[in-house]
Order: C-alpha cells, then sequence, then structure tokens
C-alpha cells in the first residue's frame, strides 16, 4: 500500500506562487519503484493531468496548460514529491491531487494511478 498526504494549498491573488507538497509512505512505496503525478479537478469538471515524474525525478512531464509555469520535483529521500507553480491563474482553481503508480516511468491517465491522497484546495482569486 502506499499512504499519500498533500499540503500546501490556500488562496492566492493571480500572478502569485504556491508550493504543493505531498508526503508518501507504506511498504510498497518502500519496495516498488514508483511514478507519481500530479492532478487536479474543478467543480463540474472531470480529473485532469498536470504533471508526472518518473521514479528518480530524472524525467518529468506537463500538461501544456501549466507548462512554464509548474515545476514538479520529488525528493526520494524524504518520500516527497513537489509542485511549485507560479504565475497563477484563475483557471488553476481546483482541487490537486497527488497520485502514485507502480513502475518507473511517466503516466498521463488517472486510471494508470491506483494511488491517491485526500486532494489540497487551491484558489485563486482575479
Amino acid at each position: 500500500q502506499v499512504q499519500l498526504v498533500e499540503s500546501g494549498g490556500g488562496l492566492v491573488q493571480a500572478g502569485g506562487s504556491l508550493r504543493l507538497s505531498c508526503a508518501a509512505s507504506g511498504r510498497t512505496f518502500d519496495s516498488y519503484l514508483i511514478g507519481m503525478g500530479w492532478f487536479r479537478q474543478a467543480p463540474g469538471k472531470e480529473r485532469e493531468f498536470v504533471a508526472s515524474t518518473n521514479w528518480n525525478g530524472g524525467t518529468t512531464s506537463y500538461a501544456d496548460s501549466v507548462k512554464g509555469r509548474f515545476t514538479m520535483s520529488r525528493d526520494n529521500r524524504k518520500k516527497a514529491v513537489y509542485l511549485q507553480m507560479d504565475n497563477l491563474k484563475p483557471e488553476d482553481t481546483a482541487v490537486y491531487y497527488c497520485a502514485a503508480a507502480l513502475g518507473p516511468g511517466l503516466k498521463s491517465r488517472p486510471t494508470e494511478y491506483p494511488y491517491w491522497g485526500q486532494g489540497t484546495q487551491v484558489t485563486v482569486s482575479s
């Protein structure tokens, strides 16, 4: 099993920044190569891909809507992943979820991730 806990959400004005953190734990996380992802879900919309990283953080992938503004990183020693969000826009408002998948590579579909955190709210005011 893998347990994930997000933190760092909040209210910020457009153009501002936030840094989300996701702490991972569990025997599965310690035993397998784990790919990590960030997703978001706005009210009335489907959950969408934001970013993902491979097992060691050496490769990352981003949704077109956040490229150049968001940066995903991971620290396996701390069992944590991060999402630095800069130049935030009102359309970035959503609940942001951290997710984990078995296997070392990049994954961008929610169905590829069996493990999810509880989510953290990000609200960007105009």
